[in-house]
């Protein structure tokens, strides 16, 4: 048996480098899943290749929260109401590349 691993073979095809990990923590009393997954959606959909995880977890008491990296950045509790898709997509943007532009999300809002 031959080793077809070479010392190229890392070079063709370096780690990835890490990515940050979204937790979303909904209360499954309140049957927030529903909402939860709508806000995975959205941030997999704006961060594509950004992110290297969107996590849904499970939780009791009317808990919603939002951590990147295990950096609370949404806490319903705190904030006495739930989070709109730009607010939250801004909150993970400052975490991950605050230099980032997104477009409409970042506009305000007229009228």
């Amino acid at each position: 048996m031959t080793d077809t691993n070479t010392d190229t073979d890392a070079v063709k095809n370096p780690a990835p480098a890490a990515r940050p990990r979204i937790e979303i923590v909904y209360c499954t009393q309140c049957r927030w899943l529903l909402r939860a997954a709508w806000l995975a959606q959205e941030l997999l959909s704006t961060f594509d290749t950004d992110l290297g995880e969107v996590a849904l977890i499970p939780g009791t008491g009317g808990v919603f929260e939002m951590r990147c990296d295990g950096v609370m950045i949404w806490s319903r509790k705190a904030e006495g109401r739930f989070p709109e898709a730009k607010e939250v997509k801004q909150r993970v943007r400052d975490c991950i590349d605050p230099g980032r532009d997104l477009g409409h999300s970042d506009r305000p809002r007229t009228g």
